[in-house]
């Protein structure tokens, strides 16, 4: 008779109730040679930074981040210490969201000429260290200019040029006149790429931009919806973030709809709705026939990707480890949770844009492979991944671990044993913060009920 693994004891609904010190002893059964779940403490100062100095690597972290901003930042500002900036934007604009409805809008400069477009295409990014995209990003000089969301077709030429750049298929010669020398700290965002310093924009003049093809005549088209804008431009194989950058000045929709969106709603935005549309196709498919992991490790954040052969479900679980971005000063790992079952949800997932990121790129690979599954996708962010990148991390993570070798299995408690040889963190916290997990372990279904005999 077949022996059953150790940690299936871990399955049982009286154990994921247990506490977390019981949690300790569970992990002690998982593969030896497993690294410690959190890493040890250490005294906490008033002035840390100020007492390390970049040099003693007091926060936990294996570098230094206000060392890798200040090491950009000194290599950009000789360059932009000037009120009138020349240079090729990528290119790239950005629309903030302090004051809305009144927002700035305004290009995105690098004192830089040739081919810049590598500056704004995050789906090139991946095989790139953190330190190369903060150094390419902070060049990005960007400019302000405040309008209303609803003067989209203001004759202002500000306004006009910053369109014209946003629905750019290449780099664009840019020259921007400011009312000050561009200031302010290397910003970084969860949602958004980084970017340099910025300033008020007084005058703006570009050169010759040619717009996408199928960004134009959507924007042309004034009587298309911007949802079906977004999905026709999607379909014929435009680049996501291209999309999400004309989404941003108000390029699609109804005329008298069209809106400036800030950057930041408006990548969240192309996401939802494309992973959307395609969530739809992967509901009539049929289901993939056994359970599969797939793994990724990037930028010190562990991937897994679970797929089940159920209908459609999903969850986006993030665990974020002591000294790093969202859990900078906590004495253990913070873990959040989204999901939907088959009907969707009806409100904004708690983790944000990421949550539609990931939904976006699993969507994409069922509706290659004409499959619906069931998805769990797992994140590990270790003290390593000192900084934000931007939402477009988790999308094209995700899209490059499901290119990957994959793991098969019979049992979705085989797929989860599996799962622990790759993640540090014990099955028990997965499932104690997964509802989808949860769901599948303990939810008794109808074929539970079918006897086998009667056939």
């Amino acid at each position: 008779m077949r022996q059953s693994h150790p940690i299936l004891s871990l399955f049982s609904h009286k154990n994921i109730k247990k506490s977390n010190k019981d949690g300790e002893r569970v992990q002690n059964i998982l593969k030896k040679g497993q690294k410690k779940l959190v890493p040890s403490e250490r005294t906490k100062a008033p002035s840390l930074c100020a007492l390390c100095r970049g040099t003693k690597f007091l926060c936990g972290k294996t570098r230094c981040p206000v060392i890798v901003r200040f090491h950009s930042k000194v290599k950009v500002k000789p360059l932009v210490n000037t009120l009138r900036l020349e240079g090729v934007s990528p290119p790239s604009v950005f629309v903030g969201r302090i004051g809305y409805p009144k927002v700035s809008i305004g290009p995105m400069i690098p004192p830089v000429m040739g081919d810049t477009s590598l500056i704004d295409t995050p789906e090139l990014w991946l095989d790139k260290s953190i330190d190369d995209i903060v150094d390419f990003r902070t060049q990005l000089v960007r400019g302000k200019y405040t309008v209303n969301v609803t003067d989209v077709e203001s004759s202002n030429r500000i306004v006009e040029f910053t369109r014209d750049l946003a629905l750019s298929k290449n780099s664009v010669f840019a020259e921007a006149l400011f009312e000050k020398k561009p200031y302010g700290r290397v910003a970084f965002y969860d949602e958004i790429q980084p970017h340099g310093p910025s300033a008020p924009l007084k005058t703006l003049d570009i050169t010759n931009p040619k717009y996408e093809q199928h960004i134009e005549k959507a924007f042309y088209d004034t009587d298309l919806k911007a949802k079906d804008a977004v999905l026709d431009i999607y379909q014929s194989g435009t680049r996501v973030s291209k999309i999400q950058r004309a989404f941003s000045v108000g390029a699609f929709g109804v005329k008298k709809y069209r809106r400036f969106v800030p950057t930041r709603w408006s990548i969240t935005a192309v996401d939802s709705l494309i992973g959307q549309e395609l969530m739809k196709k992967t509901k009539t498919y049929p289901s993939i026939n056994e359970f599969r992991v797939y793994y990724l490790n990037q930028f010190d954040n562990r991937w897994v990707v679970l797929m089940t052969p159920t209908a459609w479900q999903y969850e986006l679980v993030e665990a974020w480890y002591p000294k790093t971005t969202w859990n900078p000063y906590g004495g253990g790992i913070s873990i959040f949770n989204s999901y939907e079952f088959y009907d969707g949800r009806t409100t904004y997932a708690e983790i944000g844009g990421c949550y539609y990121a990931a939904r976006l790129a699993v969507n994409e690979w069922l509706n290659r492979e004409r499959r619906q599954a069931g998805v769990v996708v797992l994140r590990e962010a270790h003290p390593g991944y000192i900084m934000p990148i931007g939402v477009w991390n988790v999308r094209e993570s995700i899209r490059t671990a499901l290119t990957k070798e994959h793991q098969k299995f019979d049992t979705l408690q085989e797929a989860l044993i599996h799962v622990s040889t790759v993640m540090d963190i014990p099955l028990q916290r997965w499932i104690k913060n997964s509802a989808v997990l949860k769901n599948q372990l303990y939810q008794k279904r109808l074929e539970d009920f079918v006897n086998p005999y009667e056939h």
